[in-house]
């Protein structure tokens, strides 16, 4: 069994950027710079998003965080992204979700500048995406496509069950995975909540993207000898024997299904810190563009 590191890869590749933006400013170039926007206290949303700060002071790239409050409207976010939108000091931009429930998301993600749109939401981009046009992947099934290239998984002919149809993830991947690219040439099955042979589904898959959302969901007995497996889930569950009150796991019951993989990914250190690694470099492709 080999651990797909993806806190490992992450490291790596900031160091690639750190490097290129070093060679940007070398040469009188601009230098990156990523704003992100979060609306209320949420507190995963704002330790996310302050890990991405330091991720960009890490690489060289300038950063702007904009706080709002929980109670802003829904017409003061979408001026505010209006301004970024054509602030020519940022290169790109992401508004920290979840937003409120007062605050339409798709409304404010169709705001963005598909230029400036480095999560990769926007319909443009998407579209793009879909039609394997050069344009910002989001940064998770990104950075899913980097590890499996970093560590020569080969996708090529094969069969891959994707869990979960979300458009932040299920969705993309099942795409990516299907087109002719250097990571894909897969037959891809998309499985979701509706799937009534998903164990027999699985047990097919030579690759399999667990990204359904409920902890620990899938067991060995689901599952082939020598898959490769990619956790995209992470799940909070309380455990009195830690000092924290609890644990993190993900999609798939880790101890049992590792023991019949030829590849996976831990959770954490798998899938998470590549997502904000993939982030810096959309940031990054998203200035040398304009540039």
């Amino acid at each position: 069994m080999i651990l797909l590191d993806g806190k490992r890869t992450a490291a790596d590749i900031k160091e690639e950027i750190a490097l290129e933006v070093k060679q940007l400013k070398d040469k009188g170039g601009k230098t990156p710079h990523l704003a992100a926007v979060i609306v209320g206290s949420n507190g995963a949303s704002i330790t996310y998003v302050n890990a991405k700060v330091k991720a960009c002071e890490r690489v060289g790239f300038e950063s702007t965080l904009i706080r709002l409050p929980e109670d802003i409207s829904e017409c003061e976010l979408l001026n505010e992204i209006a301004i970024l939108n054509v602030d020519h000091a940022i290169d790109g931009f992401i508004v920290q979700l979840p937003l409120p429930s007062h605050i339409d998301k798709q409304k404010v993600l169709m705001a963005v500048d598909p230029n400036k749109d480095v999560d990769g939401f926007h319909p443009t981009n998407v579209g793009k995406m879909a039609l394997n046009l050069p344009t910002f992947i989001s940064a998770t099934p990104f950075g899913i496509l980097e590890l499996l290239e970093r560590y020569k998984v080969e996708t090529s002919g094969k069969h891959v069950v994707v869990l979960g149809r979300s458009h932040i993830v299920g969705s993309p991947m099942s795409i990516l995975l299907s087109q002719k690219r250097k990571v894909g040439n897969a037959t891809v099955t998309m499985c979701h909540s509706r799937t009534k042979n998903l164990k027999e589904l699985t047990l097919q898959a030579d690759i399999i993207i667990a990204a359904i959302g409920i902890p620990e969901f899938l067991k060995a007995d689901m599952v082939k000898d020598n898959v490769t497996v990619i956790d995209v889930g992470i799940t909070r569950l309380a455990d009195s024997s830690k000092k924290s009150g609890f644990r993190l796991v993900g999609d798939v019951a880790f101890a049992e299904v590792a023991k019949k993989a030829e590849f996976i990914t831990p959770v954490p250190g798998g899938v998470g810190p590549m997502t904000i690694a993939m982030l810096l470099k959309n940031t990054l492709l998203a200035c040398k563009r304009k540039n």
